[in-house]
């Protein structure tokens, strides 16, 4: 039988092999000391740009609120002086002054929306919204979505339908920040509804029950497919000839989205251009305890 031969062993290593080896791992730790210190520049860099990242929101922020908050004066003597022209109380208008007198109302109206935006949107910004959940019935809110509108709806070509929600349960969650996301969406509607109507529905998300969709759909202009992805970003507006003789800050559907968020919900849209839009948002039926003091 035959057997393998025994392996020579290795040579002895030698005094210039040790050297060569210790000149690599000199030459190895000062490269990889040249990267920490590249490393932690890095690092230090990224806090300093990320601290003036800061320091320019935080302005950003006191900004719009500081400058909201002294709109708002201005603003609200405006829209009482209108009203006291409205009602005649110095004697009476001529129909030309009447139609002024209602031209500078409804102006003060949307910059005073839009001032509402900004200070909204700073709040939220610098981390100061306030959200304050409690019990309540769907019906409730409903209702007063409906006498709201009402002004706006009757005698006009658009009509706006509020579904009778099926038995749902009682709400646990901010309802006036639900009623601000649906305001939004139901005024947007209205702004880009020219015939048709626009049509307010709830239901119950989930087999659970422990979501509810709102959906507000219209059968209004539409919106491209390339918007749909950024429709709900800061200062995003449809580009359109009813866009351009209406104003806004683009603000809107972003609040929205930013308050469904704090409210531990969602927002989302299905749009065809030429067939109309549905805006939806989707919130947990209670609120849970870390959103509610957050």
């Amino acid at each position: 039988m035959k057997t393998d031969s025994p392996q020579t062993p290795p040579p002895p290593t030698t005094e210039q092999d040790n050297a060569q080896l210790r000149e690599q791992l000199l030459a190895l730790r000062a490269e990889l000391e040249e990267t920490n210190q590249g490393v932690l520049a890095l690092y230090a860099e990224l806090d300093d740009q990320a601290e003036q990242l800061r320091q320019v929101s935080d302005l950003k922020s006191r900004f719009l609120s500081y400058m909201s908050h002294e709109f708002r004066t201005p603003l609200g003597s405006i829209r009482s002086m209108t009203r006291l022209l409205e009602d005649e109380m110095d004697g009476p208008l001529t129909a030309e002054q009447r139609r002024q007198v209602r031209f500078v109302s409804s102006a003060a109206q949307e910059l005073t929306e839009m001032v509402d935006d900004l200070l909204d949107l700073a709040k939220i910004e610098a981390g100061k919204i306030t959200i304050s959940p409690a019990w309540f019935d769907l019906m409730d809110l409903i209702s007063a979505l409906r006498g709201m509108f009402r002004p706006i709806s009757e005698g006009g070509t658009v009509a706006l339908v509020f579904e009778d929600p099926p038995q749902l349960p009682m709400l646990y969650t901010d309802d006036k920040k639900l009623a601000q996301i649906l305001r939004n969406y139901i005024s947007n509607a209205l702004k880009f509804t020219t015939s048709g109507e626009v049509r307010v529905s709830a239901r119950q998300e989930d087999a659970a029950g422990e979501w509810i969709r709102f959906t507000v759909t219209d059968t209004g202009i539409g919106i491209p497919e390339a918007l749909h992805a950024t429709l709900f970003e800061d200062f995003v507006q449809v580009d359109s000839p009813l866009q351009k003789r209406l104003r806004g800050t683009g603000l809107g559907l972003s609040l929205c989205k930013r308050f469904a968020i704090l409210l531990g919900g969602h927002v989302g849209m299905h749009s065809v251009p030429g067939e109309g839009s549905a805006f939806h948002v989707v919130l947990p039926t209670r609120l849970a305890q870390e959103q509610a003091h957050g």
